[in-house]
């Protein structure tokens, strides 16, 4: 199973239309995660043509992203894999623990909000945040991510640069 993680998207100031490279790697999807900041609900339409899409709702998204129904966290099985999403996991010290135990069943938890990327295994479970693919901060890229989920292991985790 190919998972594209998408953050901090914040349309429409920063996301007019799915950039190019985003929709690349969107077209081999299997299921698309969004964790936050998406802020228009029409974003989530989109992504919906490419392929199921989950999404947690971030500090800057309006009513119609929960209308759309992005909780404030989410926890779902992907090919055995127990995955859990937020959009601020909170200080970096001490995220994992945090997270550990915010998830306790969780094997990933999948975060946005800082826009930087992120891969870290600690406390028992692995934190990924993809970063943005549109508003890339002091980052050297607007980026994504690429989870490889095969009979309930995590494969392979990747951060893309698409800008």
């Amino acid at each position: 199973m190919k998972v594209v993680v998408l953050a901090d998207t914040h349309a429409p100031r920063r996301w007019k239309s799915c950039p190019p490279r985003v929709a690349e790697q969107l077209r081999q999807a299997d299921v698309i995660l969004h964790a936050g900041d998406v802020c228009t609900a029409d974003v989530l339409v989109e992504l919906s043509a490419y392929a199921p899409v989950h999404a947690v709702l971030g500090n800057n998204d309006g009513p119609d992203v929960a209308d759309w129904g992005a909780p404030e966290t989410l926890e779902l099985n992907l090919d055995g894999l127990k995955v859990a999403m937020i959009h601020d996991s909170g200080p970096k010290e001490g995220r994992t623990a945090r997270m550990r135990r915010r998830f306790p069943e969780a094997d990933l938890v999948v975060f946005g909000h800082s826009h930087i990327p992120m891969d870290l295994t600690g406390d028992g479970v692995r934190v990924f945040n993809p970063g943005s693919p549109t508003d890339r901060r002091r980052q050297p890229h607007g980026t994504l991510g690429v989870l490889e989920i095969e009979n309930g292991r995590l494969r392979e985790a990747r951060i893309i640069p698409v800008t």
